[in-house]
């Protein structure tokens, strides 16, 4: 990993003031068209943890929101972990070889998740492992991706959450956005350091701040140390996005998930917005006009768009959300402008 980041730095790439290890861009912030031109991201904020074992299927299913046991070698899924009280504590993008499950989650969380879904193996054959030294991460989507990686690995996954094997290592396809495929190339720093000039020649060069613009037009929330405990899974739309399970066995908080989703009509869903300051961020609540005295939602999620502002997923009240004024951080401050949704959030009936 230390050679991956000293390779990118050499690139041009700028460290994160406030992430450690992690590359935000290459110098400047990519916006929303140039990601749709197509683009190549280098995904340093994401960590790997890789669970073995004859039992760590089972293991698995019994602690995440979705069915891990029946998990095929050629798909991934989204997955949640919670609280006893329903709350989010992790979201992963979750896929299996032959040996593993692989857990893929926000670095900052990747060492006391491991931890703490450790202490839950008790006599389970399953271990814990983190992933992230011998793996790194490169995101692309945009109209060119496909004619880059097509000639790489022969074909590409064709629909969003399949997956392929490949001597150069795991292709897996994730949920579409800004018009067009988004895939995550799960591979050895060598190989993608000898891959990197061809790929650079072609698409543009982000950072985690790129991949993280993309997964936000994609409607793709992430829980990050800022959110943790603040959402059941379909306030942030999780279950929209097949990352729930309503016909699986039990896991922590399931009785509360399955209540939200059954007993009465779901009054909170993420929407997208735009936001005209910089400092928008993770964790800062936002607040309807015609309600001023208590917040109406909280941000999930948020890049800078290359406009000087963020955009962002936006979890509130819907009540809020047709009404339409909402602000950043009171009912004075800075306008939310909402934007469509890749998806339509009364897709199921609640």
């Amino acid at each position: 990993m230390n050679n991956w980041n000293e390779f990118l730095l050499a690139q041009g790439g700028q460290h994160s003031a406030i992430e450690p290890g992690v590359v935000r861009d290459f110098g400047r912030a990519l916006g929303t068209a140039q990601l749709a031109s197509g683009f190549m991201a280098a995904m340093t904020d994401q960590a790997i943890i890789a669970v073995s074992g004859a039992d760590a299927a089972s293991f698995l299913h019994n602690q995440l929101t979705n069915d891990i046991e029946h998990l095929g070698p050629g798909e991934a899924r989204l997955a949640g972990y919670c609280s006893p009280k329903g709350r989010l504590q992790a979201s992963f993008l979750i896929w299996r070889d032959a040996e593993s499950i692989f857990l893929q989650l926000p670095r900052e969380l990747q060492a006391p998740l491991q931890k703490r879904l450790s202490m839950f193996v008790l006599r389970a054959k399953a271990k814990l492992a983190d992933a992230g030294d011998s793996t790194v991460v490169l995101g692309f989507g945009g109209a060119a991706a496909d004619a880059v990686l097509a000639p790489m690995f022969g074909a590409l996954p064709a629909l969003p959450y399949a997956k392929l094997d490949h001597e150069l290592g795991t292709l897996v396809r994730v949920a579409d956005a800004l018009g067009a495929p988004r895939y995550q190339w799960i591979t050895s720093a060598d190989h993608a350091i000898a891959a990197w000039p061809h790929l650079a020649a072609q698409l543009a060069v982000a950072g985690a701040d790129g991949w993280r613009l993309a997964a936000i037009h994609a409607g793709v929330p992430e829980i990050t140390a800022k959110t943790q405990d603040q959402f059941v899974p379909q306030m942030i739309n999780f279950e929209l996005l097949g990352g729930v399970n309503f016909k699986k066995g039990c896991y922590p908080g399931q009785e509360i998930v399955a209540r939200s989703q059954y007993l009465g009509k779901l009054k909170r869903r993420a929407a997208l917005a735009s936001i005209d300051t910089a400092e928008a961020q993770a964790g800062d609540e936002v607040f309807a006009v015609a309600d001023p005295d208590q917040p109406c939602g909280m941000i999930v999620n948020a890049a800078p768009n290359g406009a000087g502002g963020v955009d962002a997923l936006v979890e509130m009240k819907l009540a809020a959300l047709e009404q339409g004024d909402i602000r950043l951080g009171s009912a004075q401050g800075t306008p939310l402008r909402m934007l469509p949704m890749p998806y339509s959030l009364d897709a199921l009936e609640l």
